[in-house]
């Protein structure tokens, strides 16, 4: 019994004891969160954000874990909106003593997994990783920690599937790092200790200027670091770096000598000669059997960096690599790669940009015993490039796979014939000084015929002719045939040189023919395109580079967009400041013609680039064209029960989403809509409104010449007053819908009492019973002035015909609506109109009040002046469209003063 007791005691004590440990967390949470968000506020400047806290006491026993789920950091001020780190996880183990007394928290180890880098230096040198606040308490002498609430005591940490990406905008420089994983152990509370460290990347990419130094290369790093944290500076010396096959020593050190000035000394080289290890950096041959290729030659590489960087200084570098009598051979193709000699020198003696030397004076291979020879001589990057360079060569490209392996289903064939030189400054082709710069040649292709997994369907260049000088490049003769599409263009780029080798933006002009364009093909949004594919490639815009200037002249006899059909298109592109602008695109579609204008830009935002969208449509199918464009759908969704033609004029900004479709709630602008004929059939409001009055002819109107004006904005269409005149009664309907289908329209009804059923004449006889009863004697008429609030959504509709309310209210959507209409118009513009409202509201509200017993139901006017709350819709109508028709004409004659 005793045992038992003593067991059952235990048992609660270890329940007791989970619980606590279950229960820490969950007591603790709120106070470790709201230290960590205030520590990175004070910290950071910058905006950071995480989901959530994840907290517990088992899974880095005995040490509390504190995971930060989604991190994101990112910038403000020129940076604002880049997103500089976004972690899928951080996870921290922290010493449990510490966050329970609520001092300082002692993070003894650190874990990111997935993070996601993008480091920026812009054109003027600022970076985006600049993010840490400066101490202010301190003007000197050691930084003072002891005002944060954290303390790290790292005996570890690791990184887990990280990407990496810098772009150095200024200095040209970029680097990729996919697939990196690195961690490291030591003991951080030293002042002197060893990091022992371990880094692998599945593909790693750097490039300066136009020199791709590396592509999608493995790296794998095994290194051991001395650290001196009193004097900032990292010692290391290994022969475990493996950059594919690639194996190099490296030694030196790497010195922080303030937040943004770094000292450093490096030295590499390859210790092996093997010609096959240098191959392997080539991703085309290393991705295909390397392992069993037949190789010989010899090889050297080896080079240092030396200096300091502080932004405005780079140190001092050297890359020297050589290759003599290389061969390869794959042993299941019949052809080699022989006779490969090149030497490749890049130096700079100081770390001046413009003091970089590159120099190629020898480049030669041999393939099937077709020779292609290279050289470059590049000095003066900066200042005033100067360059020399020379490139000839005749290859077969059919026979290109009898000596390098491609992937599974490519096909390669045709005829490339290369003969170029150019020497001399750039600074002649920018004072057009062509007579003391040397360029000449020609690039010449013929039966091109490629296929590939990219490019199941092939890319056939039947020819190609481009024709070097100093001043431009000439495509004289360009002809093809791609995705169903036969084309021929001809033009002239007037920069190259300048946009390889200082990426200066491409200057030119391209005129191309085509017969047939189908752009779902060649946007991969067709049939053929599987919607797991369509996701991926719609997950980003279509971003426009930033180095091009370039107009194109466009023409096709047919182009296929989502359910559209443009015959006859022409009209030109301009392609420029990372936005491509349309003018005079002309088309016949839709049983009509349309003539748009606008601009697409990535500039400020690449995931909602900004659209600018103006077009002129004449006589388009109302049907066809609701049908085939979602935006129409929202801003007309009146138009499925329409058929007929219309005209439209419309000017629109916005922004677009991700998969290209427009953000509704985004989308401003203004125009005009002409129904020149059509009928309006099963739409549900008239049909309620139809069924209240007992008038069938209110089921099935026949609609012809109405013309109205409209705006949008916030979600919102709002429709200027518009009257439709019919053989028996007229209308005149105003108000508002929402892109979310929901209705807030008055429409005023003037009906013979002769085309209204029992039903009909029940309900003007019960209104004027309530108003006789309310002491206001009516008299029927000949004619019913109705006033009707529409309301609800579209497909759901309310219907009110409640005279008195419907008066006051109709006055009210009139002044509502027409307020929005102007809201976005100049100051002039909105005092016109609302002095034109203010008049429109007196005439309604005062008809409604005064003139109701003799008028609203059917009392005639004697004198014929339309009085009463008839002749104040008439009023108002005249008003209204008065004032707008001067503000539009006054648009009109601003924009353009040969239009009205």
């Amino acid at each position: 019994m005793k045992l038992k007791k003593i067991l059952k005691r235990v048992g609660i004590g270890l329940l007791v004891l989970i619980a606590i440990l279950i229960a820490i967390p969950y007591l603790f949470k709120s106070q470790i969160m709201s230290k960590v968000k205030a520590e990175l506020n004070k910290s950071l400047n910058a905006k950071v954000d995480f989901k959530d806290v994840d907290i517990s006491l088992f899974r880095r026993f005995p040490r509390l874990a504190v995971a930060l789920e989604e991190l994101q950091v990112t910038g403000v001020q020129h940076f604002e909106g880049d997103t500089l780190l976004a972690v899928r996880r951080l996870d921290m183990a922290v010493d449990l003593l510490s966050a329970i007394k609520g001092d300082k928290i002692n993070v003894h180890n650190v874990s990111l997994q997935a993070p996601r880098i993008y480091a920026v230096v812009d054109e003027e040198g600022r970076p985006n990783w600049d993010i840490v606040k400066p101490d202010t308490a301190t003007t000197a002498g050691p930084t003072d920690t002891s005002s944060s609430d954290f303390a790290f005591s790292l005996q570890q940490y690791n990184i887990e599937n990280a990407v990496i990406k810098y772009d150095d905008h200024q200095g040209h420089m970029h680097l990729a790092i996919a697939g990196l994983n690195h961690k490291g152990k030591g003991d951080f509370t030293q002042d002197n200790f060893t990091l022992s460290t371990s880094t692998t990347a599945a593909a790693l990419s750097f490039a300066q200027g136009f020199i791709p130094y590396l592509l999608d290369t493995k790296v794998e790093i095994l290194a051991d670091v001395q650290i001196d944290n009193k004097a900032g500076k990292y010692t290391f010396k290994t022969d475990n770096i493996a950059i594919n096959n690639l194996r190099l020593s490296t030694e030196g050190f790497f010195q922080l000598l303030n937040d943004s000035a770094y000292n450093m000394d490096i030295r590499f080289q390859a210790p092996s000669t093997d010609f096959k290890d240098i191959l392997s950096l080539v991703p085309a041959v290393y991705s295909q059997d390397f392992a069993s290729i037949k190789t010989s030659g010899a090889a050297t590489l080896n080079g240092f960096v030396k200096g300091i960087y502080d932004g405005d200084k780079m140190p001092a570098y050297e890359v020297h690599l050589g290759i003599k009598n290389g061969f390869f051979q794959y042993p299941d193709l019949p052809k080699p790669v022989k006779n490969i000699q090149l030497a490749v020198n890049v130096t700079n003696p100081d770390g001046v940009p413009d003091h970089t030397i590159v120099d190629v004076p020898q480049a030669h291979l041999e393939m099937d015993d077709s020779p292609v020879d290279f050289r470059l001589m590049i000095k003066t990057p900066v200042s005033d490039l100067y360059l020399d360079a020379a490139a000839k060569g005749r290859l077969d490209l059919a026979k290109v796979a009898q000596v390098v392996k491609f992937e599974k289903g490519t096909q390669l064939s045709g005829i490339l014939d290369a003969d170029l030189q150019a020497r001399g400054y750039m600074s002649a082709i920018e004072k057009e000084q062509y007579e003391t710069f040397h360029a000449a040649g020609k690039i010449s292709v013929a039966d091109l015929a490629y296929k590939s997994k990219d490019y199941p369907d092939g890319v056939n260049v039947n020819s190609m002719l481009m024709s070097f000088n100093p001043k431009n490049v000439t495509v004289s003769d360009f002809k093809g045939h791609y995705l169903g599409t036969n084309f021929s263009a001809n033009g002239e780029v007037n920069n190259f040189l300048a946009y390889v080798f200082r990426n200066d933006a491409l200057n030119g002009r391209l005129s191309m023919e085509a017969d047939q364009i189908n752009l779902n093909k060649w946007m991969a949004t067709g049939e053929t395109t599987s919607p797991a594919q369509a996701d991926t490639l719609a997950a980003v815009p279509f971003a426009v580079p930033n180095n091009l200037d370039f107009i194109l002249q466009a023409k096709s006899g047919k182009v296929i967009y989502d359910k559209l059909d443009l015959n006859n298109l022409n009209g030109t592109l301009y392609v420029r400041d990372e936005a491509v602008i349309m003018k005079d695109i002309k088309a016949n579609a839709l049983q009509g013609s349309m003539k748009i204008d606008g601009s697409y830009s990535t500039k400020n935002d690449k995931n909602n680039p900004d659209i600018l969208i103006s077009y002129d449509v004449k006589e388009l199918d109302v049907q066809e064209t609701f049908k085939t464009f979602n935006t129409v759908q929202k801003l007309m969704p009146i138009g499925q029960f329409l058929s007929g033609k219309m005209s439209s004029q419309l000017t629109m900004t916005g922004k677009l989403g991700k998969d290209m479709s427009p953000v509704l709630n985004t989308l401003t602008g203004d125009g005009n809509l002409l129904l020149i004929q059509g009928f309006l059939k099963k739409f549900a409001p008239m049909d309620q409104l139809a069924n209240q009055l007992n008038v069938s002819a209110l089921k099935d109107i026949s609609i012809r010449d109405i013309k109205n004006y409209f705006a949008f904005q916030n979600g919102r269409m709002t429709v200027n007053p518009f009257r439709v005149k019919m053989n028996n009664f007229n209308m005149l309907i105003g108000g508002s819908h929402g892109f979310d289908q929901t209705m807030d329209y008055t429409m005023q009804l003037a009906l013979p009492r002769a085309l209204l059923g029992q039903q009909g004449n029940s309900l003007v006889n019960n209104l004027v019973k309530q108003a006789n009863n309310k002491g206001i004697p009516v008299n029927v008429s000949d004619t019913v002035y109705l006033n009707v609030l529409l309301g609800g959504n579209i497909m759901k509709p309310s219907v009110k015909t409640d005279l008195k309310e419907a008066a006051g209210k109709a006055a009210e959507n009139l002044k509502d609506q027409a307020t929005a209409m102007v809201k976005s118009k100049a100051d002039s513009a909105q005092k016109t109109i609302k002095d034109s409202l203010n008049h429109v509201k007196n005439e309604a509200v005062n008809a409604a009040k005064d003139e109701l017993k003799k008028q609203l139901l059917g009392g005639k006017d004697s004198t014929g002046s339309g009085g009463g709350l008839q002749g104040a819709g008439k009023a108002a109508e005249k008003t209204l469209n008065n004032t707008l028709k001067g503000l539009i004409k006054r648009k009109n004659t601003a924009a353009d003063s040969t239009k009205n």
